[in-house]
């Protein structure tokens, strides 16, 4: 596992399973090449978090062991993404971190975590939103902070009212490579034409 430095950023990498990742996707892939797309994304996550200390939350074998193959930290799923936001920054909170990124594994684009993670203990939540100015791809903490977890459809606005309510700061990066994730075949479209070769 990374040395976890003190006083430091922790990413949280909440994962399902690869095996039944993006099911809505399942009228156009083959359940072998959303297992593949599911795998894919989630290590471009995890290259994004460059040396940080990374804990997976799942409860998939699977993903479990492909946790423990990169060194990474791995909590048990409780059940909901609210949930294993608030498992991993408690792994983190244990870790003596500063703050804590929670980061979707569905986003393909991403390079680093960079622009989200260098406001230490600042009373300050970061939030990306994504594409669809919807929900939240990542969302960057103080450890400690009172901040309520609210994924799904809005999350984003909830996500802004939740960290005025927890007497933070709000900052708002609009980072193409981290604001885009995959879940309707809209998304496969736009992800196939980025890839594509020109």
């Amino acid at each position: 596992m990374i040395p976890t430095p003190a006083g430091g950023t922790g990413v949280v990498l909440p994962v399902r399973s690869f095996a039944h990742g993006k099911a809505r996707l399942a009228g156009r892939l083959e359940a072998s090449t959303r297992r593949e797309l599911s795998e894919r994304m989630a290590e471009r996550v995890r290259v994004a978090a460059e040396g940080r200390p990374v804990v997976v939350v799942t409860d998939d074998p699977e993903v479990a062991a492909w946790a423990r193959d990169r060194g990474a930290g791995l909590i048990a799923d409780p059940g909901d993404l609210d949930g294993a936001a608030r498992a991993g920054l408690s792994w983190c909170r244990g870790r003596g971190l500063t703050r804590g990124v929670v980061a979707h594994a569905d986003l393909p684009l991403a390079r680093s975590l960079s622009a989200v993670d260098h406001d230490g203990r600042c009373p300050v939540a970061v939030l990306v939103p994504c594409h669809r100015d919807d929900g939240t791809t990542v969302v960057s903490v103080p450890i400690g902070a009172d901040f309520g977890f609210s994924y799904g459809p809005g999350s984003f606005r909830r996500h802004c009212a939740a960290a005025r309510r927890a007497g933070l700061a709000v900052r708002v990066v609009r980072d193409a490579s981290l604001a885009f994730d995959v879940d309707v075949d809209a998304d496969l479209d736009r992800l196939l034409r980025v890839a594509a070769p020109a």
